[in-house]
């Protein structure tokens, strides 16, 4: 069983819904022990980094999520929630996160020149390292984006990247902990892919 945690952020319902197209059990919880009973954690998330890691703290969340992944249990934080894995982000001044993957979130406004802000839409993935995630993905397959900042000085833990005017995280890896900066629930068969992946780990 897949736990998705509902801290009161993120579009939670069309996750699960892609992962029941795809055969997984999953459920939208808050309770600190269906998650610690689940299979696999998924951290997602939209907004602003600032409310959604306050919530999550809170919500007394944060220390489940610690104790799981200390576990070895998988981890894939999604959109927000990928970032929320780095030490900081730096919107909107600098905020603490999860301390997951190393790096910091920056604003995309910094690197891509004049290109619009957000970055929505679709784009292709250039995969870095062999990942279990990208098990049924190809180099080169197109995934859906809606973002203002990305994941910086985290080369080592990198999966794949996108072009927006420069290269752009899209996915981050450390152990157990996944995260992926575009939408696999938004982005069609190699979306479903990606989860379909994500349950095999």
């Amino acid at each position: 069983m897949i736990a998705i945690i509902d801290y009161g952020v993120g579009n939670l319902f069309s996750l699960k819904s892609s992962l029941a197209f795809i055969g997984a059990e999953a459920v939208v919880t808050g309770d600190s022990a269906v998650i610690a009973s689940a299979d696999r954690i998924i951290l997602p998330g939209v907004g602003a980094f600032e409310d959604a890691a306050r919530k999550l703290r809170e919500s007394g969340l944060d220390k489940v999520v610690y104790s799981e992944v200390a576990k070895g249990k998988p981890l894939l934080g999604i959109c927000l929630g990928m970032q929320m894995l780095f030490d900081e982000s730096h919107e909107y001044g600098v905020h603490k996160g999860l301390g997951l993957i190393p790096g910091k979130i920056m604003p995309l406004s910094d690197v891509v020149g004049d290109l619009k802000i957000p970055h929505i839409g679709w784009n292709a993935l250039s995969l870095k390292k062999d990942s279990k995630l990208y098990k049924y993905v190809n180099e080169g397959d197109h995934v859906y984006f809606v973002h203002s900042y990305y994941g910086a000085e985290c080369d080592s833990y990198v999966s794949a990247t996108a072009e927006y005017g420069v290269s752009v995280t899209a996915s981050v890896e450390r152990d157990n902990v996944y995260g992926t900066q575009f939408h696999p629930e938004k982005s069609g068969e190699v979306g479903l892919s990606i989860l379909r992946a994500f349950c095999e780990i």
